[in-house]
C-alpha cells in the first residue's frame, strides 16, 4: 500500500481545482503546473485520465481548461486513485490457489493484508478534495499566521 507518483501529482492537480471550485471558472494545465510544480506534459496525460474518469470536465478554447466534474466533498480520494492506478493494488481473494495459500501461515498473512488493505481503503473513501482542500487552507493559514 503506497501512494504512487501519479496519484500524489493528481491529487495535487485536484486540490487546485478544489480551490477555484467556486469560481466556477477553468484552470489551464499551466496554471496548475505552475502552483503545484508538476510537469506540464505528465499533468496533460493525468488529466486526461482523470477526464476519462469522469473526475474532472475539459473545456475548450481561448478560456478554456480543467474543473472538477463533480463537487469537491463528492469526490473521494479512493476514486481518485483507482481512476488512475485501477484496482491492481487491491489484495487477491482467499480463493486463489497461490503458494502462501496452501500453508496456515501463508493464509493467516493474507488475511491481515486484506484487513490492512480493506482499512486504508475506508480512510481514502472518508476523505474528500474538500477535506484535502480544507486541511491545505488551514496550514497556509497557520504558516502565514506564524512568518507574521
Amino acid at each position: 500500500m503506497e501512494l504512487s507518483c501519479k496519484s500524489e501529482y493528481a491529487l495535487l492537480a485536484l486540490i487546485e481545482l478544489a480551490a477555484h471550485y467556486d469560481t466556477g471558472e477553468p484552470l489551464q494545465i499551466r496554471q496548475i503546473a505552475a502552483q503545484q510544480n508538476i510537469p506540464d506534459r505528465y499533468l496533460e496525460q493525468l488529466l486526461a485520465t482523470l477526464r476519462r474518469g469522469g473526475i474532472i470536465r475539459s473545456q475548450r478554447g481561448a478560456k478554456g481548461g480543467y474543473t472538477l466534474a463533480r463537487e469537491p466533498w463528492k469526490i473521494n480520494i479512493l476514486d481518485v486513485i483507482i481512476c488512475l492506478d485501477g484496482l491492481e493494488n487491491q489484495p487477491k481473494d482467499q480463493d486463489n490457489d497461490t503458494q502462501n495459500d496452501k500453508t496456515v501461515e501463508g493464509a493467516v498473512i493474507l488475511e491481515i493484508w486484506q484487513e490492512a488493505h480493506h482499512a486504508a481503503n475506508e480512510i481514502l473513501q472518508k476523505y474528500t478534495l474538500q477535506d484535502l482542500r480544507d486541511r491545505r487552507d488551514s496550514r497556509q493559514q497557520l504558516d502565514f499566521m506564524y512568518y507574521i
